[in-house]
């Protein structure tokens, strides 16, 4: 099916409906260097309602940004654009995606109706203290047909993520979402920003499956 177009200042966005249905919508977000996939995944066949994946920019079909400036809190601006087209929505992210959904919880928190964090590539990001300066002496143009960008793959895997930033966004999740519970942490691995908001209040390590159920509920 051919993806939605969606604009997000000079960039387009691809959204996938990866199926059709009633109800709240589940929206996918990859890991780094990785695209929307192209059905809907096994582990989320349990979802009852339509499910839509986003690629991010400098992934999938969407656009490059021409010479780089690939952010976290810009990302965040693309699943805004989504938001926008969708209304409210629970977020699955994986890897990066993970990372992404946890500040559009915060920053959206009447339209995410419940963010899962999933393992994937880019969930530890560049960790949570700066590191030594980088200066890139050249970038490789990306493959045929455009992506997964290498500027992307350069500076998400840079990206500074401190514990405190992310349990911040968290908290407002859960503050102005209403929700009882407004996270739930369902992968394996725990980079520092996600131990930091898996302590907070108002999220929940659990199995995937529970995670799904549980915000299929909410209103």
């Amino acid at each position: 099916m051919t993806p939605v177009r969606l604009r997000h200042n000079k960039l387009v966005l691809a959204l996938h409906e990866l199926r059709a249905g009633d109800g709240r919508p589940l929206l996918h977000l990859h890991g780094l260097g990785e695209r929307s996939p192209g059905s809907v995944p096994a582990h989320l066949a349990a979802w009852p309602g339509p499910v839509f994946a986003l690629d991010l920019s400098g992934h999938g079909d969407s656009d490059v940004a021409r010479g780089g400036g690939y952010f976290c809190e810009v990302l965040m601006g693309d699943v805004d654009a989504a938001l926008a087209h969708l209304g409210p929505v629970t977020v699955f992210g994986r890897g990066l995606g993970a990372y992404i959904g946890l500040l559009t919880s915060g920053g959206r928190p009447e339209l995410v109706r419940g963010t899962i964090c999933f393992d994937g590539p880019g969930l530890a990001g560049g960790g949570p203290s700066p590191v030594s300066p980088f200066i890139p002496s050249g970038v490789d143009p990306p493959p045929p047909g455009g992506t997964p960008d290498p500027w992307a793959i350069l500076e998400l895997t840079r990206d500074l993520r401190p514990p405190d930033y992310a349990a911040s966004f968290a908290r407002q999740a859960v503050a102005r979402s209403g929700l009882e519970i407004a996270i739930a942490v369902c992968g394996v691995n725990r980079p520092p920003w996600l131990e930091a908001v898996a302590a907070e209040p108002g999220t929940l390590t659990c199995p995937l499956g529970e995670a799904l159920r549980m915000f299929a509920a909410v209103d």
